[in-house]
């Protein structure tokens, strides 16, 4: 337990940062899933507004410290991966 004030409030803070930081990580995911279902239903230009939103959200998480920038990055590469085979795929 926090005995000095600095230290209560420290407690406080965080319990507030790892509510907000939870929230965040899950909004993130969704975004993730709504990506691969557009995909998975071979629609491209949902896929592609899928892509743009979550990108932006995982840059956004990244940049805040909610999530490691690599890791970011890693999901972004294989999101657009995905998204361009599903390109050629309609497009040939």
């Amino acid at each position: 337990m926090a005995n000095s004030p600095q230290a209560r409030k420290r407690a406080r803070q965080s319990v507030k940062h790892r509510a907000r930081n939870m929230s965040q990580r899950a909004a993130v995911r969704t975004y993730i899933k709504k990506f691969q279902r557009a995909v998975d239903a071979s629609d491209l230009e949902a896929a592609q507004m899928a892509f743009r939103v979550a990108s932006s959200k995982l840059d956004r998480l990244a940049r805040k410290g909610g999530l490691h920038r690599n890791k970011a990055n890693r999901l972004k590469s294989r999101m657009n991966a995905r998204l361009k085979v599903l390109a050629d795929s309609s497009s040939a």
